[in-house]
């Protein structure tokens, strides 16, 4: 396998044809073709079919793709660090960051990362687990700082704890089961929740099965995406469970209410994840420095607001 035919092949993932593949490469569609089957010829498996819709790649070809990906990555890390030998920064660095960080502390520390390392390409993602890890397991992404269950780190991640916080039912300021006090009152509530693909049985057991609470899942819509969410419980008068710290961001302040329940939810833990054995580039090491020192420095503060936004954190490092 040779590195031309692997960007190849990436770049037609991504674009979905051969004609965005050659666009993206600069290249023109007869080298995109012959890379392909070229790499076809030299592995003896159909990797791709051709469709009217474009692409699509057989068990064969996502499974190299996913290789591919990796390999690139590993690449790039290696290109980065050697810029940085030569007293130069620069490559690119993919973050997920779990959506309360991306409210509260997130603008500054990417104007930290910036003055720092003005030189990197930074893609962030808001990073729901069920969309960091896929991606973090084809290399897409660097790292995700976001929470792992307990059950899935030791698979496919790496995790560097950095703080606890506490977790609630959410509902919005004004409904009509705000007053509740049990996770029982609201089994018969709509509700929409977020999980990873292998996630599932982890959170209905510390939201619903260890409490002796049996739900209806057909209650449950699954959300993928955090404005996909606050819409279905702003407007849809659903309950949600995450961060209580969500109830006193400044975009939810006001607006969703933390309800005061009998049982009680574990902490869960913020933390850096990454796929096993993967070391972090030098923009990756720097990147969350700067989250450190902005969390330190915020946790430290007196200000009203950041008492308030910590009052639910406890930090680990």
């Amino acid at each position: 396998m040779k590195l031309h035919q692997l960007q190849a092949l990436i770049a037609s993932a991504e674009t979905g044809s051969i004609r965005g593949a050659a666009r993206s490469l600069n290249l023109s569609q007869a080298a995109v073709t012959k890379a392909l089957r070229e790499l076809e010829t030299a592995q003896q498996l159909p990797l791709f079919v051709r469709t009217p819709s474009g692409l699509n790649f057989t068990e064969y070809g996502k499974v190299l793709l996913t290789h591919a990906r990796l390999v690139l990555k590993q690449l790039e890390h290696a290109q980065a660090e050697l810029d940085q030998l030569r007293g130069k920064n620069s490559g690119r660095l993919c973050v997920g960051v779990t959506p309360w960080i991306a409210l509260t502390l997130l603008p500054e520390v990417v104007l930290e990362f910036r003055q720092r390392m003005p030189e990197v390409r930074l893609e962030l993602f808001e990073s729901l687990m069920a969309v960091a890890q896929p991606l973090l397991r084809d290399g897409s992404m660097d790292f995700a700082i976001g929470q792992l269950h307990p059950s899935q780190a030791p698979q496919d991640f790496s995790c560097e704890t950095l703080l606890d916080y506490q977790t609630s039912v959410l509902v919005r300021q004004g409904h009509a089961r705000q007053d509740a006090r049990s996770i029982h009152e609201l089994l018969d509530q709509q509700w929409t929740l977020n999980y990873a693909p292998d996630g599932h049985d982890a959170l209905m057991q510390d939201l619903f099965w260890r409490h002796g609470a049996q739900i209806d899942e057909r209650r449950i819509v699954r959300a993928h995406s955090l404005a996909i969410l606050q819409m279905l419980v702003e407007h849809g008068d659903m309950c949600t469970w995450g961060p209580t710290i969500m109830s006193t961001a400044p975009p939810f302040l006001g607006r969703l209410v933390s309800l005061q329940l009998e049982e009680q939810f574990e902490p869960r833990h913020l933390s850096i994840v990454t796929r096993c054995n993967v070391a972090l580039s030098n923009p990756a090491l720097c990147f969350t420095d700067c989250l450190l020192q902005v969390i330190r420095r915020h946790a430290r503060s007196a200000r009203k607001e950041d008492r308030a936004l910590f009052e639910t954190v406890r930090l680990r490092v």
